[in-house]
């Protein structure tokens, strides 16, 4: 069993032991993924590159940090789950994807789009 496959187990028995199922259409699951990758975003507002980069060096901002990315792949895992989703398997093939649309030779140290790469 994968560690995705384990998580997802884990999250569902927890989800299903408060009957909580009933609310997880994939629109509510989408939007609770956003509203977790906010509360993400929050902890760099007003903030600069250096204070962003020495969160993880906090031990209270180390953990707002793995409490925050902890619940947008629990929530990344019940959308995955409930779209039919082997999210292993689509990051692979995005990445290969992506290989294409970014050549080494064309796309090493720029930050250009794949639409702008010469």
């Amino acid at each position: 069993m994968s560690d995705f496959s384990a998580l997802t187990a884990a999250i569902l028995e927890f989800r299903n032991a408060r009957d909580w199922r009933q609310f997880h259409t994939l629109r509510n699951l989408i939007v609770s993924l956003n509203l977790e990758a906010g509360e993400l975003l929050e902890l760099t507002q007003w903030k600069s590159d250096a204070e962003i980069d020495a969160l993880p060096s906090d031990e209270k901002s180390a953990e707002a940090l793995r409490d925050e990315c902890a619940d947008i792949l629990l929530y990344l895992l019940l959308i995955a789950d409930k779209a039919g989703i082997d999210l292993a398997a689509a990051a692979r093939e995005k990445l290969a994807k992506n290989a294409v649309k970014y050549p080494v030779d064309k796309a090493f140290g720029s930050r250009a789009k794949y639409t702008e790469l010469g």
